[in-house]
């Protein structure tokens, strides 16, 4: 089967996807990961793009029988043509490879922006693409754990209609991922999610880490390692089973999980807690009273909690 007969007739009867030609703008640690996974299920990437060294050498480890050619070339030679570029540079290359036509009718064009879903592809839809939003809902790391880590993701997809959800649907099922719908006009808050999720997370254990060094640093125990500011040292092993475990509990139990003074009420401690931060960091302080205040809307604590977390001065 051919990306051209996918179409055909508007009805996709057969949910296996046809072996497909693939091409990547550009070698990214996601262009990448994503063009491993397919070509590991029969895919063929035949080209893809790649501008600085990172992303040559990157190409040449993953995808080493790749050619690698400007984004236009790359658009002409395939089936299955993935976008993989930051949000910010997504339009302008849409609108570049338009002006091109170098896409021939049929293809079928992946983006793998969370922000954006098909509307930013509507210069090539017009051309003849079957326009997709396809995002892997995982951080990439650029090392080979990210290739391994789509198998076990969720992805947001978005189509123009059931035939392209079809078709999404296919291809994230057969790399082993879980396939999302989401709306059009919900892929901002779908995105925002993610980003609050898994961006702040990294904030919140990073200043978690430091003021656990500031404690135990100099107190060390006879032939401990020294706790200093190299990652994965004695502060990331005390926080990890309890940041695992808080993050278990967080997905299977929702609200019910928060635990400690604030969901406690405990106004002594919390205003301990904010001064010897402030000691340490006073924006480390302002980013725990931030949370703190937010957990205790959630957890409807004492309004007198709140009005200690509210109070700025």
């Amino acid at each position: 089967m051919t990306s051209s007969e996918i179409t055909r007739g508007g009805s996709f009867s057969d949910p296996a996807p046809a072996r497909l030609t693939v091409g990547i703008v550009s070698a990214g640690r996601v262009g990448t990961a994503l063009g491993a996974a397919l070509e590991r299920v029969g895919h063929l990437v035949v080209a893809c793009s790649a501008v600085s060294e990172a992303s040559v050498r990157r190409a040449e480890q993953r995808l080493p029988d790749t050619q690698i050619l400007p984004a236009v070339d790359v658009a002409s030679r395939c089936e299955l043509l993935i976008l993989a570029v930051p949000d910010s540079e997504l339009a302008d290359l849409v609108r570049g490879l338009a002006a091109t036509a170098s896409l021939r009718p049929g293809t079928i064009v992946v983006h793998t922006s969370g922000a954006n879903g098909i509307a930013v592809l509507e210069p090539l839809t017009a051309l003849g693409a079957v326009p997709l939003a396809i995002h892997p809902a995982m951080t990439f790391t650029g090392h080979d754990e990210d290739v391994s880590r789509l198998a076990s993701s969720c992805f947001g997809i978005t189509a123009d209609d059931e035939v392209g959800y079809a078709i999404a649907q296919a291809l994230v099922l057969e790399i082993g991922g879980e396939p999302v719908r989401v709306r059009e006009e919900v892929r901002p808050l779908y995105h925002a999610a993610l980003a609050h999720g898994s961006n702040h997370l990294v904030t919140l254990v990073t200043d978690a880490v430091a003021a656990l060094r500031v404690a135990l640093s100099g107190d060390e125990l006879f032939g401990q390692q020294a706790v200093d500011a190299a990652p994965g040292g004695v502060a990331e092993r005390v926080l990890a089973p309890l940041l695992s475990a808080a993050l278990d509990n967080a997905l299977r139990r929702g609200p019910a999980a928060l635990t400690g003074p604030v969901a406690r009420g405990d106004r002594a401690a919390v205003a301990t807690h904010l001064r010897v931060l402030g000691e340490v960091d006073p924006q480390l302080a302002a980013g725990y009273r931030a949370l703190s205040l937010r957990s205790a809307q959630i957890a409807g604590a004492d309004p007198a909690l709140i009005e200690i977390l509210e109070d700025q001065s």
